[in-house]
């Protein structure tokens, strides 16, 4: 299991986006969205990993996964 893969990832739908969003709380501005729940999982991880990488080239910290953040 690579890091990317333990980030929380929140999937929600949006009326007004008319799609699934999909928000990562422990990486800033880490969002996606998709038409399908899948899809926005999808993207997320995609998103996810584009973050880490650009994150490394600027040096900046990469945040350690924490697992579950909050109950529903």
């Amino acid at each position: 299991m690579t890091i990317e893969s333990k980030y929380e990832i929140i999937i929600y739908w949006s009326e007004a986006d008319q799609s699934f969003i999909a928000e990562v709380p422990e990486l800033a501005g880490c969002t996606a969205d998709g038409k399908s729940y899948a899809e926005a999982l999808k993207n997320a991880e995609t998103v996810i990993s584009e973050w880490l990488e650009t994150a490394k080239e600027l040096g900046r910290t990469i945040p350690k996964p924490k697992g579950k953040l909050m109950f529903a």
